[in-house]
């Protein structure tokens, strides 16, 4: 059964991404606001790398991928684990880096 292509102010496009490194292209199905621009599409693409890049840090420092799904809420729980440590890491890296330029602390108390 196909999908209607515009439903209640709604649109779908397929956003085509040319990486400038290699050529390689990434074709994306976006679905949104039917007065959504070009511009702002390729504004949310672009944002997702940054998303994976982040999600990539908390699997190699925090353990996120290390998990084995037995029931819903140790799943839940593992995930907050990892992502809070994740926060927390960030948040005391972004004071060191303030602290070796010697900016005004961010707020982070020494641990």
């Amino acid at each position: 059964m196909g999908v209607p292509c515009d439903t209640d102010g709604r649109k779908r496009w397929v956003l085509a991404r040319r990486s400038i490194s290699d050529g390689e292209i990434a074709y994306y199905h976006c679905f949104g606001p039917a007065a959504t621009t070009l511009k702002k599409l390729v504004e949310v693409a672009g944002a997702r790398w940054a998303i994976e890049e982040c999600f990539q840090t908390a699997k190699n420092e925090c353990g996120l991928d290390h998990y084995q799904v037995r029931k819903y809420t140790a799943w839940y729980r593992h995930i907050t684990l990892s992502m809070a440590a994740h926060a927390c890491l960030t948040v005391i890296r972004a004071a060191e880096r303030a602290r070796k330029r010697g900016l005004r602390s961010t707020g982070v108390t020494s641990w």
